[in-house]
């Protein structure tokens, strides 16, 4: 009897659970011109079936919702310029510069925090960057909007969250501070030595980082009169590479000068961040590595406007602003031309969250075309993340990260500072 009545009660709930079943979401977008692919030639008037948060198929032609169901949803972009969702190889999620930096990190917990870290992360999102790659933040907080962002809970990007590692008194360290802050806010990821950074990689994928940043040289926000060099030695830097990369993560490198980049690169990271002054080396080295240049020319022009225009800087941060900033569009100019692998990244954190865009208008200055800035943003960094399967580009089988401009960012690359649609993962962020 007992069995019969499991049995009967087992038979229901496969009875409930098909009638509430959950219905497919399907929307069919109407795009007048496409880039599916940059890289590749636009075309006019599309069809892009959505299905389930991914891309289930692109035709020629617009077609009508109605075919697909009596559930599906018409999006009317037929008159607007449609292309993949942009993405962001370089920002800090939590916080941002200001003359109130200091009093902010000795006043706002790192719930405060994490909490502003939501808002940055929304109005990132609708500026048209579905993807984006966190290079440093307070771990707990930036793992756990990175986990809220992939279950839906809040409005934001898809973040890649990287774990710090950085050598004592070099720049990812604290500084600043008297000294008893200075022993209180030191992370636990700071090290000396080549084992001792080999503790701090595990440590740091053991917490949660997806990918391992590392600060191989100087840099310019350190409130230090150390330098732009390198900071890492070639030993700690080839364990650090060996670990991460046993372990199954990528290493990002803050480097500035040539000595730095140049040991990093044959330590084997696989993208150099900021890249100021790369040399002939330089290009050589990441040409056959393969290893990106993520080259954040906003930061560089935003702290030359800020040491300029404002006084909370000290003069050593001042003077390092006002040099590498001054240089790095010139650097990146020549890189670009030897045709180094380059992805689209801002710093954003030092320049305000949700201006990330104004980044292609800076590269396009420094001689990169529509389409290879374009290209960097969304192909480019994909296969930086390793995503090139789900992301870059507006094909079936793809995540469904998709933005919409009134014309061409091809005829005007400004036109991708007003974007007027975001979708990320087949939900409308932005209408």
């Amino acid at each position: 009897m007992k069995k019969y009545i499991v049995g009967a009660v087992a038979a229901s709930l496969l009875v409930i659970s098909a009638g509430e079943a959950k219905a497919v979401d399907i929307k069919v977008i109407h795009a007048g011109e496409l880039l599916a692919v940059p890289g590749e030639a636009p075309k006019k008037n599309q069809t892009i079936i959505v299905e389930d948060g991914r891309i289930k198929a692109v035709r020629d032609g617009f077609i009508a919702a109605s075919e697909f169901g009596d559930t599906a949803v018409e999006v009317d972009l037929s008159k607007s310029f449609v292309m993949p969702g942009l993405m962001d190889m370089h920002v800090h999620l939590q916080g941002e510069l200001s003359a109130n930096s200091d009093s902010e990190m000795l006043r706002m917990s790192a719930a405060d925090r994490g909490m502003e870290s939501v808002m940055f992360a929304k109005r990132t999102l609708m500026a048209g960057f579905t993807t984006v790659r966190n290079l440093g933040a307070e771990p707990t907080h930036i793992y756990a909007l990175r986990d809220a962002s992939n279950k839906g809970w809040v409005d934001s990007p898809r973040i890649i969250a990287s774990g710090g590692v950085a050598a004592t008194g070099g720049h990812g360290d604290v500084d600043g501070m008297r000294h008893d802050l200075l022993e209180k806010y030191t992370s636990k990821t700071i090290c000396d030595g080549p084992y001792d950074c080999r503790r701090a990689v595990r440590r740091a994928v053991k917490f949660g980082a997806d990918l391992i940043k590392i600060t191989a040289t100087g840099g310019v926000l350190s409130d230090t009169n150390t330098g732009t060099g390198q900071q890492m030695t070639d030993d700690e830097l080839k364990e650090i590479m060996d670990t991460a990369h046993g372990l199954g993560r990528k290493v990002a490198a803050h480097a500035h000068s040539a000595g730095g980049i140049n040991a990093a690169l044959r330590a084997g990271v696989d993208s150099i961040e900021h890249g100021s002054y790369a040399d002939k080396t330089s290009i050589k080295l990441m040409k056959k590595s393969g290893a990106y240049l993520v080259p954040t020319l906003l930061a560089g022009a935003t702290v030359v406007k800020m040491a300029k225009s404002s006084n909370f800087m000290s003069d050593q941060i001042k003077a390092k602003a006002i040099r590498v900033g001054g240089d790095m569009m010139a650097h990146f100019s020549v890189a670009y031309k030897a045709g180094v692998n380059i992805a689209f990244g801002t710093d954003s954190g030092v320049s305000r969250h949700g201006t990330n865009a104004e980044e292609a208008l800076l590269m396009e200055k420094a001689g990169m075309s529509r389409m290879d800035v374009l290209k960097s943003a969304t192909v480019s960094a994909a296969d930086l993340i390793d995503m090139s399967d789900s992301l870059g580009t507006i094909e079936a089988g793809k995540y469904a990260d998709i933005i919409a401009t009134d014309s061409s960012a091809l005829d005007d690359l400004k036109e991708l500072l007003e974007v007027d649609f975001v979708m990320k993962s087949g939900k409308i962020y932005k209408q």
